[in-house]
This record gives structure tokens, sequence and C-alpha cells, in this order.
């Protein structure tokens, strides 16, 4: 019989799971500030409804490997994690319309707190994973 999964981890696989939502519909917004953000570049266009469909597709299987505790999320929750640092900072750097700092800190904080807690959290229990 497989491990449980946890509170934490089961709190991480669905909020996974409603990011990809809210990429999933990223093409659908017509607002210029809500374009899938890609290594610190908001797209919009052909890009945009390529990438924030990708990435939810992306985070779904994320979700359910973390649901499922398959050892393959491990890696693809590092990759993630490191993704969402890089793609911070890249966002501060290049993009002209980023929010004020004081938002940024805090939204950084929440973002690398998500991804890099979901990605250890599986770490911990690498040895659980199936």
């Amino acid at each position: 019989m497989a491990a449980p999964r946890g509170k934490a981890l089961t709190v991480f696989a669905i909020l996974f799971a409603l990011l990809g939502i809210s990429n999933a519909l990223k093409p659908m917004e017509a607002s210029t500030t809500q374009g899938f953000v890609l290594f610190g570049h908001r797209l919009s266009g052909t890009p945009n409804l390529i990438a924030g469909p990708a990435f939810a597709v992306l985070l779904w299987a994320y979700a359910a490997g973390i649901w499922t505790l398959r050892r393959w999320a491990l890696p693809l929750g590092v990759a993630y994690a490191a993704y969402v640092i890089a793609n911070l900072i890249a966002f501060v750097m290049v993009a002209p319309d980023a929010p004020p700092l004081l938002f940024m800190l805090l939204y950084a904080v929440v973002a690398i707190g998500v991804s890099s807690g979901a990605a250890y959290l599986l770490y911990q229990r690498r040895d659980e994973l199936a």
C-alpha cells in the first residue's frame, strides 16, 4: 500500500492544478498585462497561445505526479522550481511593466515557497515515490 500523500503535498497538488487552469486561460485574456510570462517576457499572440496551454499541461502532469506520489514528479518539480526563480529574476530585470518592488517580493516569496517547497517535500519522500 502506498504511503499517504499528506496535507502539504495534497495542497501543493491542488495549487499546481489550479495554476494550470490559469495558464490554460492566458490566451483567452484580452489584456496586455495578462499574457503568459516566459523568462521575463510577457507573451502575446501565437507564442502566448502555445506557451500558456503547454505550461498548463506540464503543471497538470506535475499535480498528478504529486497526487499519486510518482518518482518522475521529483525532477519535474526541481526543474519547475528553478524555472520559477529564473523567470522571476528575468521578469524584474526586463519587464517595463513590472509591479512595485514590495508586490514582487511578496509574490516571489509565495511563488518560490510553493514551487521549491513542493520539490523539497518530494525530495524528503523520494524513497516512498513509486
